[in-house]
């Protein structure tokens, strides 16, 4: 099976040698003009000082959840937590770098060429740099963590004795302090690592730049009437700052930690289904002929898949960006490049699974493998028809070219309060069919494959996460060029580019946080189970293993859990507003004080606004991120185990609402605003009161589809991980369980 982690590693570095290809490729190109070199030097350096200091704060609260899991877990699980961060915290770094790099180079290319096919090119090619990144920093430190901890330290040979005996290595997963810490903990801590790092980034960098797009559109769009991104208003250059640090970095760290997070799911879930009594007969002999053999292919599988996946996805992109000339359909484009990478990853995935299981046939029906060897594999392709089918359903209700959005902006002709109404109604709708999608996803791969299938979907759905991101990156270089065409006072028809690859954008926005929010169900469903497993008594058979929802203090959780969402959100909101508020009161007085600036005479204080962005994101994002590491594990240690199981399940249930809610009406929002500025609606275009009404709703929607959505999904799985690192500690020690005692 070591041939496998040989496959995970030039898989990693397959990626992210293409990654380096395509980033130098993209900065050999020119930059342009004089005035478009300042303003993207402008940018970087605003990018570049916020992440800086950003990742030393995280450094600092990162160092000390290591030392805590030192001590408490173990030093492996300290030393995979860091390797999480470290990665997670990389694949950021790159992704905005790049992003900072290719703005300036999308808006020259359309200046020269006037090509829409040749601006997509560079503007994807960009977006491939964040997407190869997140992948193979993601798959890069699986490889270290099986390879040190795993298999150099004999993590995964401690198994091979549990198959022989339930009890031989009872005692040797057992830490200083007497609490069981074995591999599946390890790859645990590693999907916390890079949830902390996910969590800081999408709050920060989604607080920043919506504070600064709110602040440019409120004043500058609806009170001074100025076009998107105009020189005249100071908080342009902070409002392109925050599409690197949140829609770049933010994305990057976020769906690295969902692609971690499905993948260490299935892995965990193989290690707790494992170390049942139910995998032995009566006379304590292995249920599984092949007992520590099958256990090793179900820790591999999930990587493996995840390999192939990846390179799926380096073939997906080239076959896009090495053809000498695309067409003048982005979309069409970015879904070609989509559609082959999942059909390659599906034609590799089927191949992979005859290989694991087709000789276990005996073994199979013991772990839930209803198909046999098949099994995996269906239920990876349920995921992936999941997740095409949720971005499906996005596109449907954000795009302009269909009805829902077409209705939203028709309804900004009768002012911004229907515009608000209509969104409402159209995000709250939009809830049910993908909810619809994800229960029988969900319910299909249990049939097939059991817990271990529902895992697999998770995997299956971001196996070509590396395309995905590439997609989505590709959206915020756009939006950035056309910022930098308007400063740079370039001709109409380079913005006119500029702003189709924007629109396009919005919508694989919205299609990646659909991926998102479902893999996050599905990765929360199957390391939910682990957690189940954790504390209940290893004598309890795995098939009896449940949490029971009547029961008071579980139901109890599940309130409260599924308000959690709903005051985590509001957290975010208020802070975004906190720092918009800030943002509108300096560019007021810009446009009050500096004489002869409306009148496009002198230049704007820049400067002043980006740090207001800075010092609001990073004060208020502390609050949000630290609430969503503490509370699960404050809440076991007052209430046990059960109670933090109820809390997990009613957060998981209403945050899937939530994000899908968040994200389609925020997304419908921002391109009504865009179907109104294309002159769709007959004298009713720029400017006009319907437009001004739109840019109403589309602020409303900033800090929903941009900062509030995609935090839901992190934050559940962040709260899912810290609960199974932590309730090895809190199902034996909590106030409860103590006040219980004494009676």
């Amino acid at each position: 099976m070591s041939i496998f982690l040989g496959l995970v590693i030039i898989a990693a570095l397959l990626a992210l040698a293409y990654a380096a290809i395509n980033f130098y490729s993209v900065k050999r190109l020119e930059e342009g003009t004089d005035r478009m070199k300042e303003i993207a030097k402008e940018i970087r350096l605003g990018a570049n000082t916020f992440i800086n200091y950003e990742y030393k704060v995280v450094a600092m609260i990162g160092a000390i959840i290591a030392a805590v899991l030192a001590i408490v877990i173990s030093w492996q699980g300290a030393c995979a937590f860091i390797i999480g961060a470290v990665m997670s915290a990389s694949a950021g770094y790159v992704g905005m770098k790049i992003a900072t790099y290719a703005n300036v180079r999308v808006t020259n290319t359309a200046r020269k060429t006037k090509k829409l096919s040749d601006t997509l090119k560079v503007a994807y090619k960009g977006g491939s740099v964040m997407g190869l990144c997140v992948a193979g920093f993601a798959l890069l430190g699986i490889f270290l963590v099986y390879l040190v901890f795993g298999y150099g330290l004999g993590q995964i040979g401690d198994y091979a004795k549990f198959a022989q005996d339930a009890s031989a290595a009872e005692e040797h997963f057992k830490n200083f302090i007497g609490l069981e810490a074995p591999f599946s903990m390890t790859i645990s801590c590693y999907a916390l690592g890079c949830s902390v790092i996910a969590m800081f980034n999408r709050v920060g960098g989604g607080i920043y730049t919506k504070a600064a797009d709110m602040g440019a559109d409120l004043v500058g769009k609806t009170e001074a009437h100025l076009p998107e991104d105009d020189p005249r208003n100071p908080a342009t250059i902070a409002d392109n700052v925050g599409d690197n640090v949140g829609d770049v970095a933010g994305l990057g760290a976020d769906l690295l930690e969902s692609y971690v997070g499905a993948i260490m799911s299935a892995a965990i879930l193989a290690c707790e289904l494992f170390s049942r009594a139910s995998s032995f007969n009566a006379d304590n002999s292995p249920v599984y002929p092949y007992g520590a053999s099958i256990l090793e292919k179900l820790l591999l599988f999930p990587i493996a898949f995840a390999a192939c996946g990846l390179i799926a996805c380096v073939i997906g992109i080239a076959s896009t960006l090495i053809r000498k000339k695309l067409s003048d359909n982005p979309h069409m484009e970015l879904n070609v490049s989509t559609w082959v990478s999942a059909g390659v990853t599906a034609l590799f995935g089927l191949g992979l699974s005859y290989y694991f299981f087709s000789s276990d046939s005996a073994s199979l029906p013991g772990i839930g493998f209803k198909l046999g060897w098949i099994s995996p594999w269906v239920a990876a392709v349920l995921g992936v028809a999941a997740g095409i089918i949720i971005g499906a359903i996005a596109e449907y209700y954000t795009s302009y070219d269909y009805k829902p959005t077409k209705k939203l902006a028709n309804a900004s002709v009768d002012g911004a309060a229907l515009t608000i109404t209509e969104g409402l109604a159209l995000g709250m709708k939009s809830c049910m069919a993908p909810c619809f999608v994800l229960g029988a996803a969900i319910f299909g791969a249990y049939l097939v494959g059991g817990l271990y299938g529902i895992s697999c979907a998770a995997i299956g759905m971001l196996s070509f996460v590396a395309t995905t991101v590439s997609v989505d990156t590709y959206g915020p270089i756009s939006d950035n060029a056309g910022g930098i065409a308007e400063m740079s006072y370039l001709d109409e028809d380079v913005r006119t580019i500029t702003d189709t690859l924007d629109s396009v954008g919005n919508t694989t926005a919205a299609i990646g946080k659909g991926f998102a929010i479902g893999s996050a169900a599905f990765a929360t469903l199957a390391m939910m189970n682990s957690y189940l497993y954790s504390f209940t008594d290893s004598s309890v058979a795995a098939g009896s293993i449940g949490l029971n929802i009547l029961k008071p203090l579980t139901l109890a959780g599940a309130v409260v859990g599924a308000a959690l969402p709903f005051f985590f959100s509001g957290m975010l909101i208020e802070a975004v507003a906190k720092a918009a508020q800030q943002m509108v009161e300096e560019v007021r007085r810009q446009f009050r004080e500096i004489k002869g600036l409306l009148e496009g005479k002198v230049l704007p204080d820049t400067k002043t606004c980006i740090a207001i962005s800075s010092q609001g994101a990073l004060k208020e994002m502390r609050v949000p991120a630290l609430t969503a590491l503490i509370f699960p594990v404050f809440a076991g240690f007052l209430f046990g185990a059960e109670f933090v199981g109820g809390i997990l399940l009613g957060a998981t249930i209403s945050s899937i609402m939530l994000a899908i809610f968040t994200g389609n009406a925020g997304g419908a929002w921002d391109n009504g605003k865009k179907y109104i500025e294309t002159g769709a609606i007959k004298g009713h275009g720029k400017g006009s009161p319907a437009h001004d009404a739109a840019v109403v709703g589309d602020t409303v929607g900033d800090p929903l589809k941009d900062t509030v959505g995609p935090s839901l999904d992190i934050l559940i799985k962040i709260m899912s991980t810290i609960s199974l690192v932590a309730v090895a500690v809190f199902s034996k020690y909590n106030l409860l369980e103590w006040i219980e005692s004494m009676f």
